[in-house]
């Protein structure tokens, strides 16, 4: 129990556990309480206590199904963002080092990737971050508790410890960013019994060897590209499209660009079970949806990336009247983070309607701590985005999809420019460059206010942040024909592009 203070107290009794809890007059144990500790979570926290505010954060981290557990920090630190682009650094390694022989490096015919190197070397700076973390919050005098997080009421939250002992806070606010974790398919035998999620391919401490990714979101097409990218066998079963929500033309080039570098894809296909044969291979039955025919296969390993689901379950949010979306089961917010009850807030993954992306949670977690503290009031800007896929082809965009601009504003009320283009460190290494394209997507008329960006390439996160820039800024066509570029780089070629696709000519450029 926290230290009492002067006042007149009443007690209340809730589910057996006696409680103190202060009049709303009184004081409460912390201006602030957060309740999960990833990046959005940390955000907040330090924010508000480098405003004076006195803080606690509860995170607890359920073990995965199959027992994968780890520190403070959340999915982008632990299983996420993070492991996410080292390994996939380690696969544009292995490009590079076949590039290296054209550029007159003599490197040996035969070379081989090492599972357990990679992964040790990815997991010690993963738990690096996590001491860090701690490190952090104790600096800025933040009390960091390894609790599982629960609401008795709009002030008050129980904690859980791993041993069962129970502690009750109070907060004057308490700030849900618990995000969300790796779905499992619940109709499908041997599914979540033979198979592993995003939670658990980057601890696996051997090779997951030949392996089966199911699902064509951006998390099951980048952990495809870098098992593929250090020589697995790699499959990806997809349902419907790849890259849902994302510009389709774009998805396709992706897409083409795997499956010509040896991912295999199982389109329009569903599986229908999993069974682990004597030898350990896990044996893979599934339907083609468009033939109705039945095939199977054996894989070392079968991966699931079909969504995420938001950690809400366990909050006693039902019990305090918080809202949720009923098909997502995230919670619904307002302008501001709040909830539908008083004194509660919510951001992040676990958002209804909110951008899945680790810097929109630390943006909104740390704009949020200040409104709280009563420093600023402004709100977090959700418009305008930008995101990147470290597929083994980088997909960035910011802004809108040529489908959804096209939906706002008519076919006639967009002008389209678009360019295919060939990195110059291609040239040498004699790559296909035929996927790496440009499309700039613009009202018609006027200065040609810019709606979208979309660019696939090398370094295309690297590409894409300074340009999302000028979306805040308003930026139109006019303005990026009148940028001068930056020779010789895939970047320039933005700037450059001149070619409608309503004019049907060749988009293709030329020269250096």
């Amino acid at each position: 129990m926290a230290a009492l203070y002067g006042g007149r107290h009443r007690w209340k009794r809730i589910n057996c556990l006696h409680i103190f809890s202060r009049k709303l007059t009184g004081k409460y144990d912390y201006d602030l309480l957060v309740i999960g500790g990833g990046s959005g979570g940390l955000a907040c926290s330090k924010e508000a206590a480098q405003l004076g505010q006195k803080v606690a954060v509860l995170d607890y981290v359920e073990p995965s199904a199959k027992g994968t557990k780890w520190g403070l920090g959340g999915t982008c630190v632990n299983v996420g963002c993070i492991p996410k682009k080292l390994m996939h650094q380690a696969a544009l390694l292995g490009t590079a080092v076949k590039d290296a022989k054209k550029y007159g490096w003599q490197i040996p015919d035969t070379i081989s990737h090492d599972w357990p190197t990679m992964a040790e070397a990815i997991q010690n700076h993963v738990k690096s971050l996590n001491w860090g973390h701690r490190v952090q919050l104790q600096d800025k005098k933040v009390k960091y508790m390894n609790l599982k997080g629960s609401l008795v009421d709009e002030h008050t939250v129980r904690g859980l410890s791993k041993a069962g002992k129970e502690t009750v806070l109070t907060a004057k606010n308490i700030v849900i960013a618990t995000g969300g974790r790796p779905k499992y398919p619940t109709n499908i035998p041997g599914a979540a019994e033979h198979g592993i999620t995003s939670d658990d391919i980057f601890w696996l401490k051997k090779s997951p060897g030949k392996t089966l990714v199911v699902g064509a979101s951006y998390v099951a097409l980048e952990c495809a590209g870098f098992l593929k990218g250090i020589g697995l066998d790699t499959t990806v079963m997809v349902r419907s499209i790849a890259l849902r929500g994302f510009d389709q033309q774009m998805a396709s080039l992706v897409t083409d660009y795997m499956e010509a570098h040896g991912t295999r894809f199982a389109w329009k296909s569903v599986p229908n079970r999993v069974d682990q044969l004597s030898s350990g291979a896990l044996q893979v039955t599934w339907s083609d949806t468009q033939t109705g025919s039945v095939h199977k296969d054996t894989f070392d390993s079968v991966l699931w990336a079909v969504g995420r689901a938001p950690e809400t379950k366990a909050l006693g949010l039902d019990k305090l009247g918080v809202q949720l979306n009923k098909e997502t089961g995230k919670i619904v917010v307002g302008p501001d983070e709040s909830t539908s009850v008083p004194n509660i807030y919510a951001f992040g993954d676990i958002g209804e309607g909110r951008p899945e992306l680790t810097p929109t949670a630390i943006k909104a977690g740390k704009l949020l701590a200040r409104r709280l503290a009563g420093q600023s009031t402004e709100l977090m800007n959700y418009d305008n985005v930008p995101t990147t896929v470290f597929t083994p082809l980088e997909y960035s965009r910011v802004g809108l999809s040529e489908e959804e601009a096209e939906k706002r504003h008519g076919k006639d009320g967009i002008e389209i420019y678009h360019a295919f283009y060939k990195p110059l460190e291609f040239t040498v290494a004699e790559r296909d460059a035929s996927q790496c394209y440009i499309k700039v997507v613009c009202e018609q008329g006027g200065n040609g206010k810019i709606l979208g960006l979309h660019f696939t390439g090398p370094n295309a996160g690297e590409v894409a942040q300074g340009f999302a820039m000028g979306f805040q800024c308003g930026a139109t066509y006019s303005h990026l024909i009148q940028t001068v570029g930056i020779h010789p780089t895939c970047a320039e070629e933005v700037v450059k592009v001149h070619i409608t696709k309503r004019s049907g000519l060749d988009a293709t450029v030329t020269g250096c």
